[in-house]
């Protein structure tokens, strides 16, 4: 939601205003190409911002870093491909081995062009935008990423764009868009369904109140869980159904969790939830439930280690091309610590039980592999360090001390 308040702020015309923006390093990316797209970025105080949109993008003078910023480089290059411009993205060098074809194919059947400095598919690539048409895409992988740069493409193509997911993914997109003053229709399509959105449509700027992210929120309470004694309350956490899979999949587990203060805030329903320490038992994930959560699995994986039985995760294929292979390097990683793991092509199962620890885990430049790892070394036998720990700040900034101030051993 920080990344898509910068980019409809940029496009939208007027003041957009933003509370509870996440400060990572991804965000503060995604806000600095926003400004070189011509909007006004200006910083008010802790995760308040203000966004003057000049009603649309104009030419960078250079190029855009997106640093390690998936989601802010796919949505950016949407965004930027329904304007007559030529832009240049790039990133650093875990964003250059990241697949970009999965948006750029569908953006070049809109009418789009990329000249691919490299590999095609991967950055650093040059987007020429403007006199787009309208598609229907049907998604074969539920993303938000692709349905998301489909539907800013949409904003300004000739037609109608439709995207039908015969599996939901998160809704964040549709929900701001609207908020925006654009109209989304979304239409129910047996599991899934079809969001459709006319082109043309002007956005005006709007004010916007991020809610605490259940993928970051995820970290303080795995750690509330696992390690004994310990009660952990997280306070305004979004609860969309979409995005809830994990919490979904540790109360099966048998965790003792509990949400309290259910409220709705800037579109969203929020709620505080509190962890506490609890005997946990290995499950089947559905995989149907892997659009929810497809972030959260490195942690569920680090929570599944001190489980009873087998945990199976499939159907989480996508996690291969994430900012790493996380399926890989989660496997690597809790075997490291002496952990049972088996790899498949699609997902892992996890065999808990106690965990000796005393590893150095290699993360691959990889944010949520490295904090899952130092969450499960608070509860393991021996010590176990991250080998890159500075990239926790792109999607965590503060996450140390934050755990540290919780009682753990951090550092």
């Amino acid at each position: 939601m920080s990344h898509r308040s910068m980019i409809l702020g940029a496009m939208a015309s007027g003041v957009t205003e933003v509370e509870g923006l996440l400060e990572g390093d991804d965000v503060l990316a995604t806000a600095r190409a926003a400004e070189a797209f011509g909007a006004t970025i200006e910083r008010l105080g802790d995760g308040k911002w203000r966004i003057t949109g000049q009603g649309g993008f104009q030419s960078p003078a250079s190029v855009i870093d997106c640093g390690n910023a998936g989601t802010g480089v796919r949505l950016l290059m949407g965004a930027a491909a329904g304007y007559p411009i030529t832009a240049t993205f790039d990133g650093d060098a875990s964003l250059r081995s990241r697949p970009m074809g999965r948006v750029t194919d569908h953006l070049g059947r809109m009418g789009a062009t990329f000249d691919w400095s490299g590999k095609a598919g991967l950055l650093p690539a040059t987007l020429t935008g403007g006199s787009l048409t309208a598609i229907d895409h049907v998604q074969t992988v539920a993303s938000a990423q692709v349905k998301s740069a489909i539907l800013l493409a949409g904003l300004n193509a000739e037609g109608v764009t439709s995207v039908t997911e015969p599996e939901k993914s998160r809704d964040h997109t549709e929900r701001m868009l609207r908020a925006f003053g654009a109209v989304v229709e979304v239409e129910e399509d047996g599991e899934g369904w079809i969001i459709r959105l006319k082109g043309g449509q002007p956005l005006t700027g709007t004010a916007v109140s991020v809610p605490g992210d259940p993928s970051s929120a995820a970290f303080p309470l795995a750690a509330g869980l696992i390690v004994p004694g310990s009660s952990v309350t997280v306070e305004g956490v979004m609860l969309n159904p979409l995005r809830t899979g994990l919490f979904d999949t540790w109360i099966e587990m048998g965790a003792d969790l509990t949400i309290a203060n259910r409220r709705i805030s800037g579109g969203e329903e929020i709620g505080d939830i509190t962890a506490r320490h609890s005997a946990l038992k290995g499950v089947v994930v559905p995989e149907a439930r892997a659009a929810s959560m497809i972030d959260e699995y490195p942690i569920l994986a680090a929570t599944a280690a001190f489980a009873e039985g087998v945990t199976v995760m499939r159907g989480v294929g996508e996690m291969r091309v994430k900012e790493s292979d996380r399926i890989k390097l989660m496997v690597d990683g809790l075997r490291a610590c002496g952990v049972a793991v088996e790899e498949e092509p699609e997902g892992f199962l996890v065999t808990g039980g106690p965990v000796p620890g005393a590893a150095t885990v290699h993360t691959a430049h990889d944010h949520r592999i490295a904090m899952s790892h130092l969450v499960l070394g608070l509860a393991a036998a021996a010590p176990v360090t991250v080998d890159e720990p500075d990239m926790i700040a792109t999607s965590f900034p503060g996450f140390v001390d934050l755990m540290n101030g919780l009682g753990g051993d951090v550092g």
